[in-house]
């Protein structure tokens, strides 16, 4: 009987040796890396905060059209961020990868203050773009290595709650700050990331490479799937993601994702502007906007139970689902207040989503994958987070009302439910993509 000396696997940075780390050191890099994503929820809001000033506070000579280009700039950044840093944190480590990424977006996003033309801000929100999509699937990947297995899928759907809850703030701040202070000031809050959550980043963030099993075992002593599957490769890559027996799975991640944040960065990016179209003064449009990422904060507390209760996939069914219809029922005016719950619901459902779908990555790859994984699925999916602002202002600029705006984007929610209902007519909704956590 053989055994073991390691420390248990939340204490320690999985396949980089025998060096240990405190639980003190593990629990303040997850809290880094939760602060780091709720940036990257600010900046999917500010844009929205921002776009009637940039219209009308500017010499620019902005419309509807191209603030959707401008829109999609950040998004397009993210795309490429996401595929590279996946990769590049699986071979190099994710500490130095997310260190990287954090520099990136708060320096440009700050640049983004002192913009003089629109194709500057265009370019500045592209380099931010890459260094927010890197962060994601990094500070994704190093959680789901810190914590222990029975946790990864609750605290993955929990680590996402930083985004709504960024959100929020951008949508509180956009308030009292517009008016009295003007557009560039919403920007000038990315100093607190640079000052201050970098540096907790230096000190706290543990290296790690899973160049290694990862140290995971089925009850019976022996390794699981993923262990075996790590077994052999030293470092995975998308030649390895897209073949069997991953091609399948990873296909249908990348879809539902493109589908997910197709409706839900299009309703961060363009909700603001769109309740303005329907003669919604700024301060009412950016409560509705604060609606919906409330929304999704309670999305991420619920599908955090529901996906460890019914399977990730399952729950996400039912929540796609849920902010499909709720957005179509936008169509027929509601009162005001109902208006709120809707955006309440359609919060819960697309975030809620997406972080369904991250945590099923997370659990159906071996450690040597995941970050790959991660990194494919979320930058797949930006394509519907680039095109979501280009689709929303083309819809407003051709004179097709904010309802067309609705349409698309609840839809699209429930395309996501569509396919992960293929997703479950496949077998892969149980023990393979979303099992049910061992106590």
């Amino acid at each position: 009987m053989t055994q073991s000396t390691s420390p248990p696997p939340d204490l320690r940075p999985r396949g980089h040796g025998p060096r240990p780390i405190s639980r003190r050191q593990a629990i303040m890099a997850v809290v880094v890396c939760w602060l780091l994503v709720v940036f990257d929820g600010y900046d999917l809001i500010v844009f929205g905060t921002v776009q009637t000033s940039l219209k009308e506070d500017t010499d620019w000579g902005l419309d509807d059209a191209s603030l959707g280009v401008l829109g999609s700039m950040a998004f397009v950044g993210m795309m490429i961020g996401a595929l590279m840093a996946g990769r590049i944190s699986d071979a190099l480590g994710r500490r130095r990868t997310i260190l990287a990424c954090s520099i990136t977006f708060s320096v440009f996003t700050l640049l983004c203050a002192f913009a003089p033309q629109a194709w500057v801000f265009g370019a500045f929100r592209l380099v931010a773009g890459i260094g927010l999509g890197g962060l994601v699937p990094s500070a994704n990947a190093i959680v789901a290595e810190l914590v222990p297995m029975r946790w990864r899928s609750s605290i993955a759907t929990l680590m996402m709650s930083g985004v709504p809850i960024g959100g929020s703030l951008a949508a509180l701040l956009g308030i009292p700050m517009i008016p009295t202070f003007g557009w560039p000031s919403m920007f000038l809050v990315a100093a607190v990331a640079l000052v201050v959550l970098v540096p907790l980043g230096f000190r706290y963030l543990p290296e790690t490479l899973p160049s290694e099993t990862e140290p995971s075992e089925e009850p019976s002593g022996e390794p699981s799937a993923a262990s075996k599957g790590s077994k052999g490769s030293k470092a995975g890559g998308f030649s390895q993601l897209l073949r069997t027996p991953y091609l399948l799975a990873s296909a249908m991640f990348a879809l539902t994702t493109l589908a997910t944040l197709f409706a839900w960065y299009g309703l961060g990016t363009w909700l603001p502007r769109a309740m303005e179209a329907q003669g919604y003064d700024l301060g009412s449009a950016l409560t509705f906007a604060l609606s919906l990422n409330i929304g999704a904060v309670l999305g991420s507390i619920i599908t955090a139970w529901a996906g460890d209760r019914f399977g990730a996939i399952r729950s996400g069914v039912v929540a796609a689902g849920l902010a499909g219809v709720a957005l179509l029922c936008l169509l027929f005016s509601p009162p005001v207040w109902m208006v709120y719950v809707i955006l309440m619901v359609a919060g819960v459902g697309t975030h809620g989503t997406q972080c369904l779908i991250i945590a099923a990555v997370a659990n159906h790859y071996p450690a040597h994958l995941r970050g790959t994984a991660l990194g494919w699925a979320l930058g797949v999916g930006r394509l519907g987070a680039v095109t979501a602002p280009l689709v929303a202002g083309f819809l407003l600029n051709g004179g097709y009302g904010a309802g067309s705006i609705f349409v698309a984007f609840g839809v699209a929610a429930l395309v996501a439910a569509v396919l992960q209902v293929a997703i479950v007519a496949q077998g892969n909704a149980g023990r393979g993509v979303a099992p049910k956590m061992r106590g």
